[in-house]
């Protein structure tokens, strides 16, 4: 059900609950891509119902030489390298905000590679025109690695079918290597063969081998119940379908959120979260998990803590300009947060001394702004316009607030 906006009503106690995560849309997508590398095709289970994996799933089966990946940045990148790489003549396109999202250093590797691929309209951007006939010229490139884990992912999962396999070198500091690790293990449950020595990975060719695969639940979409804990006056949570040896980057969270009140303790196939005592203050370097940057900001500034953020840098490109988007938002509740004048690449986040007793919450188009101020109405009635963008990686995620004892009415 589609609506302009939706409220959620107060509730400082919360009954202890079980709440159902979605899948991970990460290896979902990851996944996808290899699954679509292998001959035959294996079997993948609990796949993620996020809109951006339903598109990637919809477009790899698709015959149409469009292919809309809609705002799903993750689709775009994993999908170019795939239709080079397999000689799948392609129009790739998206939403206004995808065709404003740079693309420049995985278009310039995958040509230096070899494939016929150039820009549709504008130099560094999608749509993108990839034509048949790939043909591998090097087995050597290099990226720089400060930009998006995602273009390096993308290259990664094609290389085992190249001819000649691939020695990527990270020009750098390594953004986001949690989610490297996660497509290189992936990669090697079907059979990749690779290895990381310093700033080099190397990919032996010979192709995938189709095994079986189960999705993990997505540790992304359990920040924001670790928020609502540490929020809450009072509140248990059990999160199923997680794993204690995850692939996924994400889990920081525990280690996080134990900082600002939230313990955890593994119970069979979850996690059970309770209440703790919080720290006064919270410094965290956001570089290896940027998704995790606004459930944090938000619940630092209702908590009362203050923050030193850095590794914020990536956020300028998501969904949103989400640095901006934050520091409009915080401020509806009396939050600052503000780069250091050093240029050091820190924020500083000064939390809010009066929270209001409503608050009305722009999303910008984006799903993670929705969902990280959700948690607030544990403080306050809460109202966010296009509740539908949480389609994009966690489609019952207001089914689940309701589940947790909220009362929620659209409009």
């Amino acid at each position: 059900m589609s609506a302009a906006s939706l409220s959620i009503y107060p509730k400082a106690t919360l009954p202890p609950v079980t709440i159902q995560l979605p899948a991970s849309k990460s290896e979902s997508n990851r996944a996808l891509i290899i699954q679509a590398l292998c001959k035959p095709r294996p079997s993948l289970h609990n796949l993620s119902e996020a809109r951006d994996t339903q598109t990637m799933q919809r477009l790899l089966n698709s015959d149409a030489h469009e292919l809309d990946v809609l705002d799903a940045g993750t689709t775009m990148r994993f999908l170019a390298a795939y239709c080079a790489a397999s000689g799948r003549e392609a129009l790739l396109t998206g939403t206004p905000r995808m065709l404003e999202r740079p693309i420049g250093p995985l278009v310039n590797a995958l040509q230096q590679l070899g494939a016929p691929i150039s820009y549709a309209v504008k130099e560094g951007y999608p749509p993108l025109k990839i034509e048949k006939n790939f043909q591998q010229q090097t087995e050597r490139l290099s990226i720089r690695s400060d930009i998006s884990s995602q273009f390096i992912s993308a290259l990664l999962m094609i290389a085992p079918s190249l001819p000649k396999g691939l020695k990527l070198e990270l020009v750098g500091a390594i953004s986001s290597r949690p989610y490297i690790q996660m497509t290189l293990d992936l990669m090697e449950h079907f059979g990749a063969r690779w290895q990381w020595e310093g700033n080099t990975i190397e990919i032996a060719p010979g192709g995938y081998t189709p095994n079986e695969y189960s999705i993990e639940g997505d540790w992304s979409g359990a920040s924001y119940w670790f928020s609502l804990v540490a929020l809450a006056d009072q509140a248990e949570i059990f999160l199923p379908d997680l794993r204690q040896h995850s692939l996924q980057g994400d889990k920081r969270v525990i280690e996080i959120m134990e900082k600002l009140g939230v313990g955890t303790r593994w119970e069979g196939n979850g996690v059970h979260l309770f209440k703790t005592e919080a720290q006064p203050t919270v410094e965290q370097d956001f570089d290896d998990c940027p998704d995790l940057a606004q459930t944090i900001a938000v619940c630092c500034a209702a908590k009362g803590v203050s923050g030193r953020f850095t590794g914020l840098h990536s956020l300028r490109i998501k969904e949103t300009d989400r640095i901006a988007a934050l520091q409009n938002e915080l401020g509806k509740i009396g939050a600052t947060l503000l780069e250091e004048k050093e240029g050091n690449g820190a924020w500083i986040l000064t939390p809010s001394k009066a929270l209001p007793k409503q608050v009305f919450i722009n999303t910008y188009d984006d799903h993670r702004m929705a969902m990280a101020f959700a948690p607030l109405a544990t403080k306050m009635e809460v109202t966010l316009e296009h509740p539908e963008v949480v389609n994009k990686s966690f489609p019952r995620f207001w089914e689940q607030i309701e589940r947790a004892g909220f009362g929620v009415v659209r409009a």
